[in-house]
């Protein structure tokens, strides 16, 4: 290191994105006087929507913070929970179906698509105040977007439960549908029963419907396993030990 070089101490929740043979806590770069703070943490792989309080000698400072040589920057993670100036509503990437279908199952605002390109994800995002959650770096990278998230994990319920770590949102289970994001309202037994199998009507007698997409729900074969995930999202949210 020369004295014309600034140092980034990268949090340890950071280092994930940097480069595996880079994944070290001290980065080195060089200020040239027109790149921002901002542009050498992203050029180290970190998306600025991970990245939390940043200082330089105790003194907060943002993404267009220019540095200077000898600076020390300290480049923390997002806090969790994050703070989101109302309740949190999410639009999930084209792979992030089951994910999708798990937060709807608890009840959160999750919007789907599995045909919509990047630039349409920012646009709905923006014009409804969605968090935009991904793993397409790229993606979080976007200039236009409002707010992104890196959802962390390869199995759904890692996934899960590293959004409900993140943003703490309200859980309130069997109010949405799985399949469209409608809101659920109870549905009268004959109501419903032209929609039904025989076995079906004949088993059970308490349904919902989706407003949106008509939809029906009742308890059925999958209930253990749905209820499993809905009490495994609960403890999570209480902030229960790992386990």
């Amino acid at each position: 290191m020369t004295e014309r070089d600034a140092r980034l101490r990268i949090a340890a929740e950071l280092r994930m994105f940097l480069p595996v043979s880079r994944r070290h806590e001290w980065q080195r770069v060089s200020p040239d006087g027109t790149s921002t703070l901002g542009h050498h943490v992203e050029s180290a792989g970190i998306p600025l929507t991970e990245v939390g309080p940043m200082t330089v000698g105790g003194r907060g400072v943002g993404p267009s913070y220019h540095l200077a040589p000898g600076d020390v920057v300290e480049v923390r993670a997002v806090p969790r929970p994050q703070p989101l100036p109302n309740e949190p509503r999410f639009l999930l990437d084209v792979h992030l179906g089951t994910l999708s279908r798990r937060l709807r199952l608890l009840g959160v605002d999750a919007a789907y698509h599995n045909d919509m390109d990047d630039p349409a994800l920012v646009e709905q995002a923006n014009a409804e105040r969605r968090v935009l959650l991904t793993q397409d770096r790229g993606l979080l990278r976007r200039r236009a977007l409002w707010l992104g998230a890196y959802v962390r994990g390869s199995r759904p319920q890692d996934q899960l439960r590293d959004l409900l770590e993140r943003f703490s949102p309200p859980l309130r289970p069997w109010t949405r549908c799985t399949a469209c994001n409608g809101e659920l309202v109870p549905a009268a037994k004959r109501e419903v029963a032209p929609l039904l199998e025989a076995g079906t009507r004949r088993s059970f007698d308490a349904y919902g419907q989706c407003r949106g997409c008509g939809q029906v729900y009742w308890h059925g074969a999958h209930s253990g396993h749905l209820e499993e995930i809905v009490r495994s999202a609960r403890q999570w949210a209480a902030g229960a030990p790992r386990s």
